[in-house]
């Protein structure tokens, strides 16, 4: 599992891939040597800001696409986990979690707190956590305001797929119109395992990670940049694995 994500890094790919370029010259037909050229330029650009910033600003504007939540709102919100820097100690350790974590809760209660009669889920875990992330993040949200009688936690889903499907099995169980929280990058695979969960979620995406274009430094290559790609590729993976399972059942 580790090679395949590094293979998804353009950085993990493009380098074997101009490895293999240089010692297939002349060895294979022209024809192939170019495609696989044209493959490592684009492994390249992809490593640049200006690269990443435009493939991750497309696979966010598609959660804006998302359908409109359509009156009247509902008061229930799914709020997905996105992990923790690292392993919580214990229910208030907020510090432990990652960027995307703390800006999910934010938006996630204040939500919460505009909606009558709101609760609130947070869903998700690891493998790694004795505290599960959702318990962390579900104690944040009361210290933003959430009252404590209206959060549940899920504690046993590992993936997205594994999210809806536990979330839908709690009981008592959730009304099919709920908000989805989740960030941007991620809402379109994660509408698709909602949705092939009998939910009809409403988006509400947080955490974006596409920034303007700032200079010439955007056009050369960088680590965070790689970073970037290698998520918006992962994502767009797992949509295809969802679809395929959405499909199949």
């Amino acid at each position: 599992m580790d090679l395949v994500n590094a293979l998804l890094s353009p950085l993990g790919f493009g380098v074997p891939l101009a490895l293999l370029l240089c010692w297939s010259r002349g060895r294979i037909p022209r024809a192939w040597w170019r495609a696989g050229l044209a493959i490592e330029i684009a492994c390249i650009v992809c490593c640049t800001p200006l690269g990443a910033d435009t493939l991750v600003r497309w696979q966010e504007d598609r959660a804006d696409a998302a359908p409109a939540c359509a009156a009247p709102e509902p008061n229930t919100v799914v709020l997905l986990t996105a992990g923790a820097r690292r392993v919580p100690r214990r229910a208030g350790d907020v510090d432990s979690l990652n960027a995307a974590s703390l800006r999910r809760t934010l938006i996630a209660a204040r939500l919460a707190r505009r909606l009558s009669d709101a609760q609130l889920v947070v869903t998700g875990t690891s493998d790694k956590e004795s505290v599960p992330v959702s318990v962390v993040m579900a104690q944040l949200a009361g210290e933003l305001g959430v009252p404590a009688g209206a959060i549940r936690s899920e504690v046993a889903a590992r993936t997205t797929w594994e999210n809806a499907r536990n979330v839908r099995s709690l009981e008592p169980a959730l009304p099919q119109r709920i908000w989805l929280v989740t960030s941007a990058l991620h809402m379109p695979r994660a509408l698709i395992a909602f949705r092939a969960a009998g939910f009809a979620p409403c988006a509400l995406a947080s955490d974006r990670l596409a920034v303007p274009f700032d200079g010439l430094a955007d056009l050369l290559p960088s680590g965070g940049a790689a970073e970037k790609t290698e998520a918006v590729v992962h994502e767009w993976i797992g949509e295809a694995v969802y679809r395929w399972r959405a499909a199949s059942d």
